[in-house]
């Protein structure tokens, strides 16, 4: 326990001289909200994959694949593909067309207000989604490490809570940009030695490594976890998977916290370098949760994890039979920073989507008289995302990582994504569609959530008792993930929205400006300077 104190507090206080050093940087709303447009594609490279390579991915993906084989391999083929379309559609309209936030997009052509109090309700409700499968993973894995020192999981979850808040309100965009670099950088070192340590294992026999995935032991039972159908089963694994694929390849491109990324380089063609960066580290991380989730299968077992900590421990428990205590604690240090520099990156895009768009935009029409205000509106929102996230986290303790942000990818596929492609390649698009769409998406995707085998049926003794009637009935939607039925309806709900309203003829001619702005950043460059 005192090896693993020591890590946590050596990285905890690595992450506070940062901010420490952020924060006399970080003056003003384009150095708090935008690092000030300086960071290079390398940096923003590392930082988009610091923060995609979330606790969902490092601790989540490695328990699924742990306990469901292949079935959860699919969870890092979703999450591997899902950059390309980021890279293909999303990543050089968005930088070349907006300031801070997704809603910049959307307010280019459209009447502002209306967009943008719905695109942040959007980022708030997707980063609120994500930001508790972080913090639930924090909470286990500080409660497990620091065991027997008096730091409950509720404790965990608090402290990670007040130390995320601080990164966001202390160093902005600069401070949680260099958190993540750093966490990704050891998050990768990290992964790599510990398969590599696995392939050690199996003395670097792949033909060894699949002969025990294929006779792992369930109980009493030995199963072969290269066979599909451990947790897609039939009559609707088949659709629950195709679901899972849309959400994820989908929902990656309407991630708020993803996307106020590209406005921290100072060019599109930095952009598209930063996400060229982030798909080789990412498509490598991803690669190697294999590795993580089937040697925790075949060499701890599943039965020992479910013991200890349950599925979000695979990883840390795989490190501590393979190198001892000393790795557990290097290992666990490294998901705690992970979870760190995520829930920063979420807090900053959920804080800066509110004071940009819904205080500055909204409630003054964009005519704030004091420059400081937006920032400082931020710094407050920070506060209230955090005290609302660490509640959530504490109430639903026993969910999967890796399936909460699922749900998350399904929230952002099914409410942003719609709205974003038809603003940049659709000519006809109207204000309205972008409210249809936006308010569909999100109503649809969560009223489905709640009603799925992921809410209803699930026996959860930490769910307050109030609530225990509703989860107990049968599901009334057969599929875990909503993405099949929710994003064809974001789709459907604005391009009805658009047909049924009168053309918008402002709207209209904006849109060439906004596909030459988009597609070569001319104008981009003086409009990111105010």
């Amino acid at each position: 326990m005192t090896t693993s104190l020591i890590m946590f507090l050596l990285f905890i206080g690595v992450t506070l001289v940062i901010t420490y050093w952020a924060a006399k940087n970080s003056s003003g709303a384009s150095n708090y909200f935008a690092a000030g447009r300086r960071i290079k594609g390398w940096q923003n490279g590392i930082a988009v994959a610091g923060d995609y390579m979330s606790a969902a991915s490092f601790l989540g993906i490695a328990g699924i694949i742990a306990f469901q084989g292949y079935d959860g391999f699919m969870f890092s083929v979703g999450w591997l593909v899902a950059y390309l379309t980021v890279l293909l559609i999303v990543a050089e309209p968005l930088r070349n067309a907006g300031k801070y936030t997704m809603a910049d997009v959307l307010a280019y052509r459209l009447r502002p207000r209306p967009v943008r109090a719905m695109a942040a309700l959007s980022t708030l409700t997707v980063s609120t989604f994500y930001m508790i499968a972080q913090m639930i993973g924090a909470g286990t894995l500080v409660a497990l490490l620091l065991k027997g020192s008096g730091i409950t999981y509720n404790w965990a979850v608090i402290i990670v809570g007040v130390l995320m808040v601080s990164y966001v309100v202390f160093g902005g965009m600069l401070a949680t940009t260099w958190v993540q670099i750093v966490k990704a950088i050891l998050l990768m070192g990290g992964t790599v030695f510990l398969s590599i340590l696995v392939m050690a294992h199996f003395h670097f026999s792949f033909t060894a490594f699949f002969d025990a995935i294929a006779h792992v032991k369930d109980g009493p039972k030995v199963v072969n976890f290269l066979n599909p159908g451990l947790r897609y089963k039939p009559p609707y694994g088949a659709l629950d998977l195709i679901s899972l694929g849309m959400a994820l390849i989908f929902g990656t491109a309407g991630l708020p916290h993803i996307l106020v990324r590209f406005y921290t380089v100072p060019d599109a063609k930095t952009a598209r370098v930063s996400v060229v960066w982030a798909m080789v580290i990412i498509g490598t991380f991803y690669i190697m949760t294999t590795f993580l989730g089937f040697g925790a299968a075949t060499i701890v077992g599943k039965d020992f994890i479910a013991k200890n900590g349950g599925t979000n421990m695979s990883a840390p428990l795989l490190a501590q039979r393979l190198g001892g205590d000393i790795f557990f604690a290097f290992i666990s240090a490294i998901a705690f920073a992970t979870i760190l520099a995520v829930v920063a990156g979420l807090t900053i895009s959920a804080s800066t989507s509110f004071a940009h768009d819904f205080y500055d935009n909204v409630i003054h029409h964009g005519r704030t008289q004091d420059p400081h205000a937006s920032v400082r509106v931020a710094r407050i929102t920070s506060f209230v995302v955090g005290a609302i996230a660490i509640s959530l986290a504490i109430l639903l303790s026993n969910f999967n990582v890796a399936f909460l942000v699922a749900l998350a990818f399904a929230v952002a596929a099914s409410a942003n994504l719609p709205v974003i492609l038809l603003s940049i390649f659709w000519k006809r698009f109207t204000t309205e569609g972008a409210v249809w769409g936006l308010a569909t998406g999100l109503i649809s995707s969560l009223v489905l959530i709640v009603i799925s085998p992921s809410i209803m049926g699930v026996d959860a003794p930490t769910v307050a008792q109030a609530a225990r009637h509703l989860i107990q009935m049968k599901p009334l939607f057969p599929l875990e993930n909503p993405g099949i039925l929710s994003i064809p309806l974001g789709f459907a709900g604005a391009i009805i929205g658009t047909l049924t309203s009168k053309a918008d003829h402002d709207a209209e001619a904006k849109f060439t400006e906004l596909e030459v702005r988009a597609n070569t950043g001319l104008g981009a460059e003086k409009a990111s300077a105010h």
